[in-house]
């Protein structure tokens, strides 16, 4: 099997997006193999997303002391958690009392009629739900957006479980909220795919990644392809009317917190 990544070397509006661009936006944490700063990619106008705004990562109750004082160092002061209250309740791990943690279920489990279409046969982790549940809910991924943009002072960290599908749509968001290049938007999506293998092992689990592409090509499609697809069908400022966002709220998404100009 193979999944269609893209390729190390492909260049962006002018910028190579390499490895070293993808080892420079590592957030070097103990415990965490997922995270990153969404900064340093590139940008429509010909600049780059600006670093220490937003980090993605995988579930931070892995996250070791000597880990929290990396993050700490790396400016994090905000965590903003998407999981469900169950999902949380699984926590076993202290956090510093310097951290302000802002819980917003994004799934939304409740909503039966709409998960009984993406649960149970595994599209729930792939990015075919993304729209659907846009369209569904828009009201929790706005909610996460306005967590996001109001959180207290200091770089933002958001998470799910794996690092993967609901912070994967939360991080599609917010690139095109400060009008990142497409390719760059769905380049960070796979990295977390490509570092499927070293999830897998320090989860003792199996390489997921194979069997999400099968199920995607049932569908006619591809991991990235979905993604794509998805990206391609966003409407980010009618997905911000139907909710009502604030000036406020808004000015603060698309400057990312007021670390770059808006027309």
């Amino acid at each position: 099997m193979h999944v269609q990544t893209s390729s190390t070397d492909r260049i962006y509006a002018g910028s190579m997006v390499n490895e070293l661009n993808h080892e420079s936006r590592r957030l070097r944490v103990e415990g965490l193999l997922n995270a990153r700063d969404l900064g340093g990619l590139p940008r429509k106008n010909g600049t780059l997303t600006p670093t220490g705004v937003f980090f993605r990562s995988e579930n931070v109750d892995w996250v070791t002391p000597a880990g929290w004082d990396q993050m700490h160092e790396a400016g994090i002061r905000t965590i903003v958690d998407l999981r469900s209250a169950g999902e949380r309740a699984q926590d076993t791990q202290p956090r510093p009392d310097w951290l302000t943690t802002l819980n917003v279920d994004l799934d939304g489990r409740d909503n039966a009629d709409f998960w009984k279409n993406f649960w149970s046969n595994g599209l729930v982790g792939t990015a075919l739900y993304f729209l659907p549940h846009l369209d569904a809910m828009p009201e929790r991924s706005v909610a996460v957006l306005c967590a996001l943009a109001s959180a207290p002072h200091g770089g933002v960290l958001f998470h799910c479980m794996g690092g993967r599908d609901r912070t994967g749509l939360i991080a599609m968001l917010l690139l095109t909220a400060i009008d990142a290049e497409p390719d760059a938007i769905v380049d960070d999506y796979l990295e977390t795919v490509r570092r499927a293998d070293l999830r897998a092992a320090t989860s003792n689990r199996n390489n997921a990644e194979p069997t999400i592409e099968a199920l995607c090509q049932t569908y006619g499609t591809t991991t990235e392809g979905a993604f794509r697809a998805a990206l391609a069908g966003l409407d980010l400022a009618a997905l911000l009317a139907s909710v009502g966002v604030s000036d406020a709220d808004k000015a603060a998404l698309t400057s990312w917190r007021g670390k770059v100009q808006t027309a």
